[in-house]
């Protein structure tokens, strides 16, 4: 692992306190990050365990996050995409330090949330105001959900839309390439910023193509049809779930930018507990 791709905890820590008046987004590892908009802090499927499977079994993280569970600042809501053990990992659920945060999840997944105040499942296009400034809207994603041999699709799976003032940032479900992102982008577009996931896409030989987790290149389409200003990659550089080399998927990501219509540097790459000040991410005062 590049040591450029990790900030050092301390670091971190310096600018947890720096951000702590501003609206920011920190990445602390795969697809878990800190949105905070206000008085609002958000996580998104925050994973803080060693490995992602049940038990001690799974995917091992090779970067550890880049703040402990304990850590963290006081969170106001938690979302979870969907049920995948490097999504949803029920360790950090249970240790989470913030139980009366408010929990937005789609359909079935709330029974995993039984200690927690404030759980809101949601169906596909529901909508919930968090505060006046505030709102957030459960999309369609290409995926779907399987934690045990019985329960295939038997829980829902999607992309949040967090409306914030007059900006709009996209939080992706893990998700494939699909129709159904020119249709959101007609719908809800444009966004100010989607972050998609450009890992975890390379099966071969077992079959060509994922046809559930974006290629980089993929992840840019989908962002050209959200009508997106500007995207930032998720959900790589933590995990090995796949067999593209650890730093593969941010080379692709930036050199294919062009293409679909981005500058190179709307195409954005953290490093691992890199704060990102929402003003400079989305251009406004």
């Amino acid at each position: 692992v590049p040591k450029d791709h990790v900030i050092d905890k301390k670091i971190v820590k310096e600018n947890l306190e720096k951000f702590k008046d501003d609206d920011y987004i920190a990445w602390i590892g795969h697809a878990t990050f800190l949105i905070k908009l206000g008085e609002t802090t958000i996580i998104t499927d925050p994973v803080f365990s060693k490995n992602a499977g049940p038990l001690i079994f799974g995917p091992k993280r090779y970067v550890k996050p880049a703040l402990d569970l304990k850590e963290i600042p006081k969170t106001d809501v938690f979302l979870l995409t969907h049920n995948h053990y490097d999504h949803q990992d029920m360790s950090t659920i249970r240790g989470f330090p913030y139980k009366d945060t408010k929990v937005l999840l789609p359909l079935k997944l709330g029974k995993y949330f039984q200690r927690y105040k404030d759980v809101n499942e949601m169906d596909w296009y529901d909508e919930i105001k968090i505060n006046d400034d505030l709102k957030i809207t459960l999309l369609p994603a290409v995926h779907w959900s399987k934690r045990s041999l019985t329960d295939t699709n038997k829980t829902l799976w999607g992309n949040f839309l967090i409306e914030y003032k007059n900006k709009k940032i996209l939080f992706a479900c893990d998700t494939g390439y699909g129709n159904i992102y020119k249709d959101l982008g007609d719908k809800y577009g444009p966004i100010d910023l989607s972050m998609i996931n450009i890992g975890a896409y390379d099966f071969r030989p077992m079959f060509d193509k994922s046809v559930y987790h974006t290629t980089p290149e993929e992840a840019l389409q989908v962002a050209q049809d959200l009508k997106s200003k500007k995207v930032l990659g998720t959900h790589w550089g933590t995990f090995v779930l796949s067999l593209e080399p650890i730093m593969e998927p941010p080379i692709r990501f930036k050199n294919s930018a062009e293409k679909y219509g981005f500058k190179k540097e709307d195409a954005i790459i953290y490093k691992i507990g890199e704060f990102g000040s929402l003003k400079k991410l989305l251009n406004y005062n």
